[in-house]
């Protein structure tokens, strides 16, 4: 979602190293800026594609021996015992949860399924009224999940419950490559995940990481708006590059848990700023799903920043809430 810009100028100390592969199904790139270990670049890619594939090992619903998939495989109504990592992520999703009224739901997976945009590769058609309500019987995740802090525990309250990662885990896997840089002493780089991303310190000019937000242009980038961050979490939801279209009508894959049915205001695309990925990267989701008007009475009453783009007649509309606009005050 993101074109990195912004990197350019005089040369200070040594060189960055730039670090790539796929992971997720998507791409990661790794600017490391500082290095006073003096690993090689071999070394830090090692080390980095590890930590990738211990979250995928743990989070992955594409892995059917990944940790979330044989709980979702579990219907034995007992209690399940949890890594840390994962009793974390689905910690950090119910309060996305609650604090979205809902618009983000770890339980969705049988209506992300439904519509064809699941790990099942299912055909992408529109399901019948008694399907999606069959489905939203499965969907509601404090309903449906109790997580037991201090044991580590879940326990799924309908055996059939099945929990899809994918609107947080990539924001996870970034920042444990994130702890991983830091473990080795670095404290300048930059780390991104299919458009995602996190910045520690500053570019290799000593600078704040200038990050170009992409118009939601499909089949072109463009850059709408440009913003200067520091030690922050970036993440961006779009609904305009997955979808099918019947009989003219566009079918998002972001699909509102509350009502079964892929979204259908003109919201395009969020921006969310957080300390965290996973934080950014839930909270994008959610916000897609609720749309500029009721995201951003969120966003303002929890102080998240969060930047919208919507369409309009046929061009493109944005919106800032008040914790973005602040920031992005200092970009300038």
């Amino acid at each position: 979602m993101f074109i990195l810009i912004g990197c350019f100028g005089e040369e200070t100390g040594q060189s960055p190293i730039s670090i790539n592969g796929q992971t997720m199904g998507t791409t990661y790139n790794v600017t490391v800026v500082d290095n006073p270990l003096r690993l090689s670049k071999e070394n830090l890619k090692k080390r980095i594609e590890k930590t990738l594939n211990e979250v995928n090992d743990k989070m992955s619903n594409w892995y059917d021996q990944s940790e979330i998939s044989i709980i979702n495989n579990d219907n034995r109504g007992k209690p399940i015992d949890l890594s840390q990592e994962l009793f974390d992520v689905i910690k950090l999703s119910t309060d996305i949860h609650i604090r979205s009224n809902g618009a983000f739901d770890i339980t969705a997976a049988p209506l992300i399924n439904l519509w064809g945009f699941g790990p099942n590769k299912s055909e992408r058609k529109i399901p019948s009224v008694s399907e999606v309500n069959a489905a939203l019987e499965l969907v509601g995740q404090t309903k449906l999940l109790k997580l037991m802090t201090g044991l580590n525990q879940l326990k799924k309250r309908n055996s059939e419950v099945s929990i899809n990662l994918s609107a947080i885990a990539k924001g996870y896997g970034i920042d444990r490559v994130a702890s991983t840089l830091k473990k080795q002493k670095i404290q300048n780089f930059l780390v991104e995940i299919g458009g995602d991303l996190i910045t520690s310190g500053t570019n290799k000019n000593g600078k704040a990481w200038s990050i170009g937000i992409e118009a939601p242009n499909f089949g072109s980038q463009i850059v709408q708006s440009v913003i200067k961050i520091k030690d922050q979490a970036m993440a961006t939801s779009g609904d305009y590059k997955n979808f099918f279209e019947r009989n003219e009508i566009r079918y998002s894959h972001i699909i509102d848990p509350k009502t079964g049915y892929p979204i259908r205001h003109k919201t395009l695309s969020v921006t969310v700023l957080a300390k965290s990925a996973a934080l950014a990267d839930g909270w994008a989701t959610a916000m897609l799903v609720l749309g500029n008007n009721d995201g951003m009475i969120i966003a303002n009453k929890l102080n998240l920043p969060v930047f919208f783009i919507s369409s309009h007649e046929k061009t493109f509309i944005t919106a800032s809430s008040e914790e973005f606009k602040k920031i992005a005050a200092g970009s300038h």
